[in-house]
């Protein structure tokens, strides 16, 4: 097999250390093996550093091993060519497993340039990552947390979501603050509903009306200060993603254009595909990457059911969201292809197809540089033939129950 690279080294990462094999000529022109162990201290890891570019290395691989290996990377990544791959894709031969004969296993793949390496963001979009991510986890603490307000009202039989569409908007969290504060009148605390709410008052007394005990207080308020807290720290989150992704503010705008992708979800987007198109070689590429595609299993000449596969978790997230908002759009493209989609497949296939839309748009968006275009409601019907489209219509009428005569327009 042809070997590609002279010097190279392969590295086994643990959390305490990490075991490096080298592949070097020696001096009578013959492959040699150099192992090494290391701690994962930054001192031992700049040792190691050291002693890789003493060594003439320019090639490093290591296995994405949880967060271990970002360390790793971090500190090698400015002298060499790293290359990190999935421990599902070059595992060793079973029964045969140590640290030190998985680096030589690795180490033999990268030199004949058998290892296919994951992608890696620059710092500056890794940074952008780590808070987009931050922030939807506080997000979804959030939605936890307001979940939680909601079971201690019902277990003190108070409905407030059974009238109001929104129990922490403004009139409901006035009224969660007067009853932490002892008021337990149900006509004084229906007249601190505000705007379109004041319609309901009558229901509102009565929803208003249970046993909130000094207890449900308690709980209550250390809810809303918890809510409180999280809705400042996501303020101010939002504000560092707008100081770091000022360098990219025309690619969001680009991403903004796409219909169901608002700020919010165009930086995150921006966050986990980065702004390079070039690292994927095509839009089926990035999708196989995200794992927004449909996945091959066929066997003997029959095509089985295949999933999707488990990819970039964030990212498949926000796409499924977004679609969720282009499936409601109003005579747009995505939506034309949602409703097409959802009368033979159901609704979640269907989702995932506009996922996949929004994504390969969001690939070309970024790679041309230019705007979304949307290609209308009544795309599909331009591309569909005349007869085909009669005769469709025609059955969807037939089925009914009418009788159907066509008798073409006179000229």
């Amino acid at each position: 097999m042809e070997q590609l690279y002279e010097r190279c080294c392969a590295l086994d990462v643990h959390k305490a250390s990490v075991t490096a094999c080298v592949r070097v000529p020696d001096r009578s022109g013959n492959r040699t093996e150099l192992i090494g162990t290391f701690s994962t201290m930054t001192s031992d890891l700049l040792a190691l550093r050291d002693w890789l570019l003493g060594l003439g290395v320019r090639q490093v691989a290591m296995e994405a091993t949880g967060v271990y290996w970002k360390p790793v990377w971090y500190v090698l990544e400015d002298e060499f060519e790293l290359v990190l791959c999935n421990a599902a894709h070059v595992k060793n031969v079973p029964g045969r497993k140590t640290d030190a004969s998985d680096a030589q296993w690795l180490c033999q793949l990268l030199e004949h340039g058998l290892l296919r390496g994951s992608f890696v963001p620059p710092k500056p979009i890794r940074e952008l990552r780590d808070l987009t991510r931050y922030r939807k986890t506080l997000i979804k603490e959030r939605q936890r947390e307001a979940n939680r307000l909601h079971k201690l009202l019902e277990d003190a039989g108070i409905k407030l979501a059974s009238v109001a569409s929104e129990v922490l908007a403004v009139s409901g969290r006035a009224m969660v603050e007067a009853l932490i504060a002892g008021e337990g009148d149900p006509e004084v605390l229906a007249e601190l509903a505000r705007g379109r709410l004041r319609a309901k008052l009558p229901a509102l007394r009565q929803a208003l009306e249970g046993h909130f005990s000094r207890h449900h207080a308690r709980l209550a308020a250390h809810i809303l200060a918890h809510l409180d807290y999280l809705d400042e720290t996501i303020e101010t989150l939002s504000s560092e993603i707008s100081e770091q992704i000022a360098p990219f503010a025309h690619q969001v705008e680009l991403l903004d254009t796409i219909t169901g992708v608002g700020q919010r979800a165009a930086e995150c987007i921006l966050a986990e595909l980065g702004a390079d198109m070039s690292r994927f070689p095509s839009h089926r590429h990035c999708a196989r990457w995200a794992r927004i595609c449909p996945g091959n299993n066929e066997s003997g000449g029959k095509r089985r059911h295949g999933t999707t596969g488990v990819g970039n978790p964030w990212l498949r997230e926000i796409l499924i969201e977004c679609a969720r908002a282009a499936s409601r759009s109003r005579d747009t493209y995505l939506k034309a292809q949602y409703l097409r989609l959802c009368r033979r497949r159901g609704d979640s296939k269907a989702i995932v197809a506009v996922a996949h839309s929004i994504l390969v748009s969001a690939y070309y968006v970024l790679a041309r540089n230019e705007p979304y275009t949307d290609l209308g409601f009544n795309h599909f019907d331009r591309l569909e033939h005349h007869d085909h489209h009669v005769r469709r219509l025609t059955r969807q009428l037939e089925s009914l129950g009418h009788r159907v005569t066509l008798e073409p327009l006179a000229a």
